[in-house]
């Protein structure tokens, strides 16, 4: 049965890894749903969150791929319910009367959102949250008017004392 894997990894951060990884993904056929990359607690390292959809099978042999890497110090597949997992929207819209602009102001205030940026023309709303969160503040607003949208993809952290980390 295809359902949503997350994986974190601890890389190298420098140059070229990244590719390295996307290389591995087209090879191997994987579909990824989001990549996240950030500096991670130590400078010389990066955390990536690698959202993929398929079957276990294909979860458990993408980690054991990506492990095979060089620049990857360590690859886990996180369980959703023990991991918190979010993901950031930046939202553009229409809001060029006093009606679209009330519309938009009661949905930031029912999805806990902020406006970052006002113009005579658009308004820009950040949404932090999980994917079904963004999706369903995405799909309310397309009715106000839609100009664009820039996602982040999942990021996540285990829950707990657990960690990502090489020093384990």
């Amino acid at each position: 049965m295809t359902k949503t894997y997350i994986i974190s990894a601890l890389v190298e951060h420098k140059p070229g890894v990244l590719y390295k990884i996307s290389n591995m993904f087209w090879r191997r056929g994987f579909n990824i749903e989001s990549v996240a990359i950030g500096t991670a607690e130590q400078e010389d390292l990066a955390r990536i969150t690698i959202t993929i959809e398929g079957e276990e099978k294909d979860a458990e042999q993408f980690v054991g791929q990506l492990e095979k890497l060089i620049d990857v110090l360590k690859a886990t597949r996180l369980d959703p319910k023990k991991a918190v997992i979010r993901e950031l929207a930046l939202v553009k819209l229409k809001a060029k009367d006093a009606k679209l602009r009330s519309d938009i102001f009661h949905y930031v205030d029912v999805f806990r959102g902020r406006i970052v940026d006002v113009s005579p023309e658009t308004a820009t709303v950040e949404i932090v949250g999980s994917k079904d969160k963004i999706d369903a503040f995405i799909s309310l607003t397309k009715s106000i008017g839609l100009v664009e949208v820039a996602r982040t993809g999942e990021t996540a952290l285990i829950r707990g004392p657990e960690s990502v980390r090489i020093d384990e």
